[in-house]
């Protein structure tokens, strides 16, 4: 039972915090995106 709870411990956090960051970033790139395509239509203008 504690090889378990180890093993939880051991692979849970990681996972959580890989997913915590990706979410993040998914933000950030959606704005990162957006700010592109606005400046490429400012500067076609």
């Amino acid at each position: 039972m504690d090889d378990i709870y180890s093993s939880v411990a051991n692979l849970g956090f990681p996972i959580v915090i890989s997913i915590y960051l990706l979410v993040r970033i998914e933000g950030k790139l959606n704005e990162l995106t957006k700010s592109i395509t606005e400046l490429a239509q400012a500067i076609s203008r």
